[in-house]
């Protein structure tokens, strides 16, 4: 495709261009095997970065690989949608939907977890390595037998632009910088090693080395067939000269029109041909989903990354991370519209910074084991060579790639590696400082004397009583229930509901002349611990449990806020006392419906007062309901609760019961 842009005879160059291509790969794959070898504990390249070269490569290495996760789902899911566009060009429109809808499937399939995924996976990947060997031989069978498959677009030219000689050697660089991209994949065997059965490092190496040699062979194959076949891709389609539809019918992928040419369009085999590729590269974005969660809780384990990102679900999966990795590459897919054209560009950055750091950090491992005069000198000096010229070989690369794909697009992913590496510092600074600020000194004390309880009250309801039931359980030595009175009306019937309920525990009033009632009844908290010193305060509140989603808007908002400022009142604990609503019987399971014409069970209408047997008292009771006048800001003082005396009440047989 970047050949064409100097016109037809610039497409002579595509065999030294992917030559160079190959042995790139070949020492990509030989310096690997040496790390698998050193560093077997899956850390890949951010572990031999971050003990090798220190905290800050290592942070380089990670925001490289980072980006690299993202952006290799990103362009598989766009590159398979790509190639089934080309087998069903009808679905063109939906380009983007369909790369969204493709995204969120592999996110739910990692959430959910897959039995045996090995086996699933590997039956769409035989199938593709299949099709295109076969594709490969019969391709090259008809060239030596003279009848070389011609692709559809052979017959189209390309209006070749006018290059100086530095823009000559751009151009090939470039086409190199695009080639490169065969390489991405490599680092996953590194990074996956506790995956392997033992032996775990020989198979790792055996994998890293099959899979080297199957894509040379894969994209050696493809390379000879797209020259045979003469096809012709442009990065803009209306760059071909001859294709009148070139604005109303997308461009045929590369393998789509070999296979055309080579089996028949619209054959069976020239179908399968393209479910395989679209399944393989949709498998080649699954990985990025086991290694970003796994990066992420590594991450994460070293204090450079949230906690949660370290938290497994209950299918033994980084959930967060899958979650994290799918919103990503769902925003990078909308705004850029699911073209691959220009999302391959971005491509490769953070993955030729990972090697060239990676290489150059066992550069460093094999010097300073050399210097520990080890028994195996000439195992190490070998080593270390092949590292070297792999450091040495993809550091040029790396400037290459960033030179030829920088002006386009590729600057997003240098504005993106730095706000990583900021972050994840910021991450780790924040810890650090939060567990020098909570571990143990000699000096901070602890001494909190005295046990009272306060109930929430609003209205008379059954999440109340329920709280105070809770309260009483737990047999504080002082218990009191408290309301905020923001209109008179409503205090006055929950002081004759409380006596009609005959609840010994003390009800007191706390007014508040400005609707408020956190800051009344912090004010109210905070003058009984300076009257009574330093105990602990408890304050029940009952919380809505729901099974939907929408719920969750229209219940605990208040009450929320309320918890949230009294955490901040010292000596001040909160207990939550759920009550679940009808709903959350979808969370714990459907309750069966009543019989038609049966009326639902439910706490039966109180028509006189419940009589009460109460427990041994604590301390006496002196009075039941008072009230604490509050000024305009802040309340004088609030009397002396005095120590409950507790109540039970008999418990309903025809009761519905509650979790």
């Amino acid at each position: 495709m970047i050949l064409t842009l100097g016109g037809l005879a610039f497409l002579s160059f595509a065999p030294w261009v992917a030559a160079v291509v190959v042995l790139l790969l070949v020492v990509v794959v030989v310096s690997y095997r040496q790390l698998i070898k050193a560093y077997p504990s899956g850390g890949g390249d951010y572990e031999v970065a971050s003990k090798n070269l220190g905290e800050k490569a290592g942070l380089v290495v990670a925001s490289a690989l980072l980006v690299d996760y993202v952006m290799t789902v990103v362009v598989s899911v766009a590159s398979g949608v790509d190639n089934i566009i080309s087998a069903l060009p009808g679905l063109a429109p939906f380009r983007v939907e369909l790369a969204v809808v493709f995204v969120i499937l592999l996110a739910a399939v990692n959430l959910r977890g897959v039995a045996e995924s090995s086996k699933a996976f590997a039956i769409p990947t035989y199938l593709f390595i299949g099709s295109v060997l076969l594709m490969i031989i019969i391709g090259l069978g008809r060239v030596a037998m003279g009848d070389a498959p011609i692709a559809e677009s052979a017959g189209f030219t390309v209006q070749a632009e006018n290059l100086a000689q530095s823009a000559f050697i751009l151009l090939l660089l470039r086409s190199f910088a695009s080639g490169c991209s065969a390489l991405t994949g490599v680092e996953a065997i590194a990074n996956g090693v506790p995956a392997f059965k033992r032996p775990k490092v020989r198979n790792a190496q055996i994998t890293l080395t099959l899979m080297g040699g199957i894509a040379i062979t894969l994209f050696v194959g493809l390379t000879a067939l797209a020259l045979f076949s003469k096809v012709h891709y442009a990065e803009n389609p209306c760059d071909l000269i001859g294709w009148a539809d070139c604005a109303t019918q997308p461009q045929r992928s590369l393998i789509a029109q070999i296979a055309a040419a080579t089996f028949g369009n619209n054959s069976l085999m020239f179908f399968v041909l393209q479910a395989a590729t679209a399944m393989v590269l949709l498998l080649a974005a699954n990985t990025a989903f086991n290694g970003f969660p796994l990066l992420g809780s590594v991450l994460a384990r070293d204090s450079y990354a949230p906690k949660s990102l370290s938290t497994r679900g209950d299918r033994l999966i980084y959930s967060n991370g899958v979650l994290v990795l799918a919103l990503a590459a769902v925003l990078i897919l909308i705004v850029y519209q699911a073209n691959l054209t220009v999302l391959i560009q971005l491509y490769i950055i953070g993955v030729f910074v990972s090697f060239t750091i990676g290489q150059t950090g066992m550069v460093k491992h094999w010097l300073t084991l050399l210097k520990t005069d080890p028994p195996n000198r000439g195992s190490i000096i070998r080593s270390l060579s092949i590292n070297g010229f792999g450091a040495l070989l993809t550091g040029v690369v790396l400037i290459v790639v960033t030179v030829t794909k920088f002006t386009h697009g590729a600057w997003l992913v240098f504005l993106m590696m730095p706000i990583l590496f900021v972050l994840m510092l910021g991450v780790n600074r924040y810890y650090r400082d939060v567990a020098k600020e909570v571990e143990v000194d000699p000096v901070t004390t602890f001494g909190s004397q005295g046990d009272h309880a306060i109930v929430l009250v609003g209205k008379m309801q059954k999440p109340v009583l329920k709280a105070l039931d809770y309260a009483i359980a737990a047999r504080h030595v002082s218990l009191e229930a408290v309301h905020v009175s923001i209109d008179e009306a409503e205090t006055e019937d929950l002081i004759i509901d409380w006596a009609k309920q005959n609840i010994e525990v003390p009800l007191n009033i706390v007014a508040s002349p400005y609707r408020d009632i956190s800051w009344p009844l912090i004010c109210y908290i905070k003058d009984r611990r300076e009257t009574f010193g330093s105990e602990v305060v408890t304050v029940y509140t009952p919380i809505y449990i729901v099974g939907h989603w929408w719920e969750g808007l229209l219940h605990n908002h208040k009450a929320r806020r309320l918890r949230q400022k009294l955490m901040l009142v010292h000596g001040v604990t909160i207990a939550l006392v759920p009550w679940l609503l009808d709903s959350s019987e979808l969370i714990y399971g459907r309750r069966s419906r009543p019989i038609p014409g049966q009326e639902r069970r439910g706490e039966p209408v109180r028509s006189h007062p419940i009589p009460r047997k109460p427990l041994a008292p604590v301390a006496a009771d002196t009075t039941s309901v008072s009230t604490v006048t509050t000024p305009d800001t802040k309340p004088k003082s609030s009397p002396a609760s005095p120590p409950m005396k507790p109540r039970s009440r008999p418990v309903n047989p025809n009761r519905r019961k509650r979790k």
